[in-house]
């Protein structure tokens, strides 16, 4: 672990401050007082596991970025909780869904290949000293890194940090953007997520096949859950852990193998080791529901699968400091119109087409998010829902270099 100067340094305890944080949270969320009823009425519980350690991670309490918890969350977390959502899924029901979740997410990369371009030349307009910068630290080059991550993910950004040799110093403060503003817009998207009814039933939006997938599950649920044995639980810890070491296996030694000898796909992250745990948990995991592994659910798969989310919610919380905007206001201006423009597109597109607001949350997510944060947002929805989320964070990954060059192309025209 780095060195930090936060007060809480030891990971254990961390981790323990986490746990107390989640239980808390959702010790008042189902409770009967009334004044936290109210309270919970409108801000959803989902968004105080991220937010409260946002909290602790911006006055010094904790640092997030030194913690080696969210690379335990998402590493082991995260694949392990996508087999146990996965392993009860109607796949022929996800492919069901309609084409509306693709234009959603399409929807979104244009967004954000827009939105860019269209944040500089609007802040650019009334003080284009402070967005101009020289040769590799160009502030226009500085924002290709985010379009990369912002459409795909980690490695989409890196790409784009070679292909327009963006300088080390406009490089940190993009990440700091990147992440100040896809946190706050995550947030955002899981409060959307706990009042999506409202939302659907004021667009018209026809969600006949969520909610048929949702019954579907629920019902499934209903009729065979059972109070699982300490022999059951065993098993839901060797599949689901299980299926983790068997994607981290084959990823370690898929990821150098393609970087080896097709290092040109680097630009779809195929050389990413994180690409290839996700997208092998995932498909194990959908292949699993067509076996008896499935009967799993029973005993309680997703509600496992929605502790270790849960967990890795908190953790990506962690790395949100809500006071570093204060270092670098006019490019968090730029930031916030940026996310704005892609917002405003899939509203407008989501009226059009009445697509339900779980494709805009996911769609947008599975851009902004990528595979660590989209099925999050979808789960927000409903636990049988996180595939779609995956599904499309894919996607996201495979577009993301050509999306993010783009968007390099145009920023570079309106560079103040």
């Amino acid at each position: 672990m780095e060195h930090s100067s936060a007060l809480i340094t030891n990971d254990a305890v961390v981790l323990g401050l986490l746990a107390l944080i989640l239980g808390l949270v959702f010790h008042t969320s189902h409770s009967t007082n009334k004044a936290c009823q109210a309270f919970y009425k409108y801000v959803p519980a989902l968004l105080l596991c991220y937010f409260i350690p946002s909290l602790f991670n911006s006055f010094g309490v904790i640092d997030g970025h030194a913690s080696g918890l969210y690379k335990m969350a998402s590493q082991y977390l995260l694949p392990a909780s996508l087999v146990l959502l996965t392993l009860s899924i109607d796949f022929k029901a996800i492919l069901g869904l309609g084409p509306k979740a693709l234009i959603m997410f399409l929807t979104g990369t244009a967004g954000i290949i827009i939105g860019g371009p269209v944040a500089l030349a609007l802040v650019g307009s009334f003080a284009p000293e402070s967005l101009g910068g020289e040769g590799e630290n160009a502030i226009w080059r500085g924002m290709t890194t985010i379009a990369g991550s912002w459409i795909g993910g980690g490695a989409n950004q890196a790409a784009m940090k070679e292909v327009f040799g963006v300088g080390g110093p406009i490089f940190s403060v993009m990440i700091t953007v990147d992440v100040i503003v896809a946190n706050i817009w995550m947030a955002v998207l899981l409060w959307i997520a706990a009042n999506t009814s409202r939302f659907d039933q004021a667009n018209g939006a026809d969600v006949r096949g969520i909610e048929a997938l949702r019954a579907k599950v629920e019902k499934y649920q209903a009729e065979n859950s059972r109070n699982p044995t300490l022999n059951n639980l065993m098993v839901l810890v060797a599949v689901s852990f299980g299926v983790t070491g068997v994607s981290h296996l084959l990823a370690d030694f898929l990821a150098p193998w393609i970087e080896l000898h097709a290092p040109q796909l680097a630009m779809y992250s195929l050389t990413s080791k994180f690409f290839w745990i996700v997208l092998i948990a995932t498909t194990l995991g959908l292949a699993l529901s067509f076996t008896k592994a499935r009967n799993l659910e029973a005993v309680g798969a997703s509600k496992l699968g929605s502790v270790f989310i849960y967990i890795l919610v908190a953790t990506i919380g962690m790395h949100m400091d809500v006071t570093a905007i204060m270092d670098h206001p006019l490019m968090f201006l730029v930031g916030i119109i940026w996310m704005s423009v892609h917002a405003g597109l899939l509203i407008f597109v989501a009226r059009l087409i009445k697509a339900p607001m779980f494709y805009m949350a996911v769609g947008s997510q599975a851009n902004v998010g990528g595979a660590a944060s989209a099925p999050v947002v979808a789960a927000a929805f409903h636990p049988s829902l996180a595939p779609v989320g995956v599904l499309l964070a894919v996607l996201g990954y495979a577009l993301g270099t050509y999306g993010g060059y783009i968007a390099g192309l145009l920023l570079q025209q309106v560079a103040p």
